[in-house]
């Protein structure tokens, strides 16, 4: 029987001598091994196997021979006419007759076909079936081992988040076929990039991971974020069409950015959250603001949900303005949310907890019935347009819901403006035209918001039935910088809007610059803080009592970079003397220092923002202990929200100048060698020399 049992190779037996060579092998296995039937005698058993790679080592076959003790379906991988074979094996230890060890008697099955299938399974189970990339599952097992291995060492690894701007339109629009090629697409350019498939992962739709052993530098990831927002952020080809969608990139360091993988991927999740909030298209490292952010934004939602019934959201009013003879025309409805511990609450702010929480449809409509009854009750033709958000526009019951709106208020429709964003037009589209349809038999009339920021396409101009095209405000900002393309493109929607016989409103209006600019450009309706700023119902009403409202515009002369309110610790440089001082606020062209007392305008300083960073600025206000400056070369955006310089100063550059860092003291470390406030600078004693210094010299 054991020899039929061998003759048909279901399986081999082996013995061992003490010393672990082979004193018996099945013919059929020795044959196919050695060649012949006493080929594998005296050879170590050892030789014939390799463990597999990923066995615990006290499953390896070695460690069970060392024990001499009983084993049982040991897998050992061996090498058979150049393939590779899974065998499984179990072995008894002998003893002689003096109880001394004389080796084992053993059994073996191959086991290829079971093992394969198991490999398989765990591949399939642990990777991503459309990409190829490995899944979240996979990934979290790879980032608790590498957590595990690196704890005791405080070893460091950044984790990585990226994720697709503008992709579930496309994915919903074209169709999930064309949405699973470009994520194909997308996990190549990724690939590519970082260099490495196996430290790269899909851990659901449209969102991926990076795992970077060993990395922790902050530039060299910035660098690799970068990358991967351009790299990705190109156009696809996908079967004749072209996509176009952004990435967003949130990034986090063990151990500074959690102790566990679980707090990890929660802080990354914030910095990609943060990169999302912020317009996408860049990357953000974790900041511990960003948790304290989540924790006041999930008790935000809370209070949210409470704040309508409480009475605490109000509805005011922006007026619109007739460019031409500064009247106003109209008002642009906007909430307010008045919190009742911590006062006003930007829009900015809560409107995307209300997305996230679902609260839009029943804030829009409650904003929509407020804004026609509050309407109604102007003297003459004044207008009211209000928001409606693509999730509003979606619902099938719009119509019914504007219908009931303006019979509860009394309010004639065509004194009723519904502003649509272009997003509306990626669902399907015979639907929105039935809704435009339904909307415009209303008598209502329709506002295109926000065009030219978001899916912007000609052709369905030519069949909505717009009255008004608003043009967004980040193409107002850019119309008074040198060279900037944005007059060309603003004239270009003022000439479209005029042949289709619509009217325009330029947002955002703060300065005169920007309006006579808007202008001479054509553009019929202005909005903006130059002419006003939101008010509320109450305010309105002494402002229209007869109807008509002309305002004077007041502001500054020039467009202005937006300002940061901050408190930081800064260090102004100036005839050879270090003086410590605090930054207010600072924009990207400009900053508010408090600190030093009387300086006449037009002096220039060197500010030392911190961490090798040095601007050079001009003092255009001076105002007892607080000067307003300008800098010489503008900020930049720094990848986390903040502005920092172009280039920082090399130790090399801060030695010459008799300067060292000191990096416990991160918020100010540039540090005077003679300690007592006294610059000793053998370089660089003007500020055209430290000019130099800062611009050309030693740059990292």
């Amino acid at each position: 029987m054991l020899s039929n049992y061998e003759e048909m190779e279901l399986g081999w037996f082996w013995e061992t001598d003490a010393e672990g060579r082979i004193v018996y092998a099945s013919e059929p296995v020795a044959a196919k091994l050695a060649g012949s039937p006493d080929g594998l005698l005296g050879r170590d058993l050892m030789s014939l196997f390799k463990s597999p790679d990923d066995a615990d080592r006290r499953r390896t076959l070695p460690f069970q021979l060392i024990r001499r003790a009983k084993f049982e379906h040991m897998l050992a991988m061996i090498d058979m006419d150049g393939v590779e074979h899974c065998w499984s094996l179990s072995g008894n230890p002998q003893t002689d007759a003096k109880g001394n060890f004389a080796g084992y008697l053993g059994h073996g099955v191959d086991v290829t076909a079971q093992h394969q299938s198991a490999v398989e399974s765990s591949r399939l189970a642990t990777s991503d079936q459309l990409t190829g990339l490995a899944n979240r599952v996979r990934m979290a097992a790879k980032l608790d081992g590498i957590m595990s291995a690196m704890r005791a060492q405080r070893r460091p690894c950044a984790v990585m988040l990226v994720n697709l701007d503008r992709f579930k339109p496309i994915n919903d629009s074209m169709g999930h076929a064309v949405g699973d090629a470009l994520l194909k697409q997308v996990a190549t350019r990724l690939v590519k990039i970082v260099g490495d498939a196996d430290k790269v992962g899909r851990i659901g739709g449209d969102e991926f991971q990076i795992l970077l052993q060993d990395a922790h530098d902050r530039g060299s990831l910035g660098e690799l974020a970068t990358a991967i927002v351009e790299g990705l952020s190109q156009p696809y080809s996908i079967n004749g069409s072209r996509c176009l969608v952004g990435t967003s990139v949130g990034i986090a360091v063990t151990p500074f950015d959690g102790g566990t993988s679980e707090e990890v991927m929660r802080n990354v999740d914030l910095a990609l959250y943060d990169a999302k909030c912020g317009g996408g298209g860049g990357y953000r490292f974790f900041s511990t603001e960003f948790l304290k952010a989540a924790n006041e934004r999930r008790e935000l939602e809370q209070d949210l949900m409470d704040a309508l019934s409480r009475g605490e959201i109000a509805v005011h009013y922006q007026p619109v303005v007739n460019a031409a003879t500064n009247e106003v025309s109209g008002f642009e409805a906007l909430m307010r949310w008045n919190h009742p511990k911590r006062g006003r609450i930007s829009p900015a702010v809560f409107i995307p907890i209300a997305e996230e929480a679902n609260l839009i449809p029943a804030l829009g409509e409650w904003t929509l019935r407020q804004a026609c009854m509050d309407a109604a009750k102007w003297p003459g033709e004044l207008r009211v347009a209000v928001n409606v958000s693509p999730i509003q526009f979606a619902n099938e019951n719009l119509p019914q819901i504007v219908v009931s709106a303006l019979a509860n208020s009394g309010l004639p429709p065509e004194r009723l403006e519904l502003e649509i964003t272009e997003s509306v037009f990626l669902g399907d589209s015979f639907e929105t035209d039935a809704r435009f349809a339904a909307l415009k038999r209303l008598g209502v009339r329709l506002a295109l918001d926000d065009f030219g920021t978001g899916y912007s396409s000609l052709g369905y101009l030519k069949t909505a039935p717009f009255d008004k095209i608003k043009i967004d405000q980040s193409f107002v900002r850019g119309t008074t910088e040198e060279g900037a393309r944005n007059q060309a493109i603003i004239a270009a929607i003022v000439a479209l809007a005029n042949a289709l016989g619509m009217e325009t409103t330029a947002e955002g209006i703060e300065s005169f610059d920007q309006l006579e600019t808007m202008k001479a450009l054509k553009v019929s309706h202005i909005q903006g803080f130059l002419y006003s700023r939101a008010v509320s119902a109450e305010e309105l009403t002494g402002y229209i009592h007869d109807g008509k409202w002309v305002i004077k515009p007041n502001g500054p002369a020039k467009q202005r970079h937006s300002r940061h309110a901050t408190f930081r610790k800064v260090g102004v440089i100036h005839d050879n003397h270090y003086y410590a001082a605090v930054l207010r606020n600072f924009s990207a062209s400009g900053a508010l220092i408090d600190g030093i007392v009387d300086v006449p305008e037009g002096t220039q300083f060197v500010v030392d923002l911190g961490e090798g960073q040095l601007a050079v600025a001009t003092v255009r206000r001076a105002m007892n202990h607080q000067q307003g400056v300008e800098f010489e070369q503008p900020l930049v955006d720094d990848g986390t929200g903040g502005l920092c310089t172009r280039h920082r100063v090399s130790p090399a550059v801060l030695a010459a100048a008799g300067l060292t860092y000191d990096p416990s003291n991160p918020k100010n470390n540039l540090v005077a060698k003679t300690g007592d406030g006294q610059l000793s600078l053998p370089a660089f004693h003007t500020i055209t020399e430290w000019k130099a210094a800062i611009e050309g010299g030693g740059m990292v």
